[in-house]
């Protein structure tokens, strides 16, 4: 079990990123929708996972990636992706230096600790797999040789649903590399009206003190594998995949590794509510954001404005109908 000592750079880091992002707090659909935005954020963090989050502009999402990356002392580069960023300026390329005679690597903005990959869907397919390799294997190869990435590696990447012009949806090789995709909200009243007299929000990114150091962070996601996670629980997990596979609504189901990820996705939710066990709600909970973004729906059904959503609300359904382990 982990011990309170450990927890607790895990406790204050949330504590700070809660004095900057305000969300929504949680609904009576968090039983199936997960916990707020902040502590996904932990979750992939702790899980050594990436997050694709899907809301409108202002919400706060590149503001939650800069309070995480000052909060833990690591480098973050912000990639705003557009219909003419190529490979190379996202991965690096090789540069002719005329006094040595050779080529030599120029890194791109990839070789960060944590990536802002802002408005992924807005650049061609052609840059988007440019991601693959780093977000799967954590390096990049160009010209036969690979260049391992910093550790640890984080990619908070980021989409907005309403607008449809101008964009190229991510294939879902893409969209299976991401641990979740989560929604920030509109804040409160009370909180909106906080971010207006300047107590949240990017006015307090200044503010916010290193609280950990990506050594802890390795840390932290080696004693988040080592949760024990019952052989009840492993069945309840693949139960909801395979339950994905056969739904008539889905023309594709969670794979092995949406299955692999719910079950590391848990593991970390529970290291960081101090446990060094599983529950069934651990892996309820988080059924919707490990998993929605990895089924496609039948044409039939699918609406093209709303699919996000009608993903979300069949794996909720799903989770619901389900058996629980006792």
């Amino acid at each position: 079990m982990p011990t309170t000592e450990r927890l607790a750079p895990i406790s204050r880091l949330e504590a700070s990123l809660r004095s900057v992002i305000r969300t929504p707090a949680a609904s009576a659909s968090a039983a199936t929708h997960g916990d707020d935005a902040v502590r996904m954020a932990l979750i992939a963090l702790v899980a050594n996972g990436h997050i694709l989050i899907e809301d409108v502009p202002g919400v706060g999402k590149t503001t939650l990636a800069q309070a995480l990356a000052r909060s833990l002392d690591c480098t973050l580069q912000r990639i705003q992706f557009t219909s003419d960023l190529l490979p190379s300026d996202v991965t690096g390329i090789s540069v002719y230096n005329q006094a040595s005679q050779r080529f030599e690597f120029k890194r791109g903005p990839i070789f960060a600790h944590i990536i802002v990959a802002d408005e992924i869907n807005r650049t061609t397919p052609k840059t988007q797999s440019a991601l693959l390799e780093a977000m799967n294997e954590r390096q990049v190869t160009a010209d036969g040789e690979t260049h391992p990435l910093p550790t640890p590696f984080l990619v908070v990447a980021t989409q907005n649903p309403i607008e449809h012009q101008g964009t190229y949806p991510l294939p879902e090789s893409q969209l299976d590399r991401f641990l979740l995709r989560i929604r920030m909200g509109y804040p409160t009243s009370a909180d909106e009206k906080a971010i207006l007299r300047g107590d949240a929000g990017a006015e307090r990114l200044a503010g916010i003190q290193t609280i950990a150091n990506g050594e802890e962070v390795l840390a932290w996601q080696a004693a988040a594998r080592q949760v024990r996670v019952e052989e009840s629980l492993l069945d309840y997990a693949l139960a909801l995949a395979r339950a994905t596979r056969e739904h008539p609504s889905l023309a594709l189901g969670v794979s092995p590794r949406g299955a692999l990820m719910l079950h590391r996705a848990a593991q970390a939710r529970a290291w960081i509510e101090g446990r060094g066990y599983c529950t069934p709600d651990d892996i309820k909970r988080l059924t919707v954001p490990v998993l929605a973004h990895r089924v496609a729906l039948k044409p039939s059904v699918a609406h093209w404005e709303r699919r996000s959503e009608q993903a979300d609300a069949l794996l909720a359904q799903i989770a619901n109908t389900v058996p629980v382990p006792e």
